[in-house]
């Protein structure tokens, strides 16, 4: 059985998103939200090791910028993006959003 890399529990989410990386900007849709990544399903194409700039909606209006790097990808599905470089203030409002 595979090691399970993740730190953070994930819980399941369905938040409008949009994303950039080397094919462009694209919107999108997070299935699978933590404090240490997320799920993008978007038909966008993303290499792994690539780094993305994400941006999540907020529940009562605006965004929630945030960057990461593509740790898998799911063809024809989207990929997994690793957060990285969170701020203090990006993870107070990455915590609020898995608790809306």
């Amino acid at each position: 059985m595979p090691e399970e890399r993740r730190e953070d529990a994930r819980r399941a989410v369905s938040v409008a998103a949009t994303w950039e990386g080397l094919s462009g900007k694209h919107e999108a849709r997070v299935s699978d939200l933590s404090l240490g990544g997320c799920f993008i399903d978007t038909p966008g194409k993303a290499d792994v090791g690539e780094f993305i700039l994400c941006a999540l909606a907020l529940p009562h209006g605006g965004w929630l910028r945030l960057r990461g790097q593509v740790a898998s990808v799911d063809p024809q599905v989207g990929f997994s993006l690793a957060f990285t470089f969170l701020t203090e203030d990006e993870q107070t409002a990455l915590t609020q959003l898995l608790d809306a």
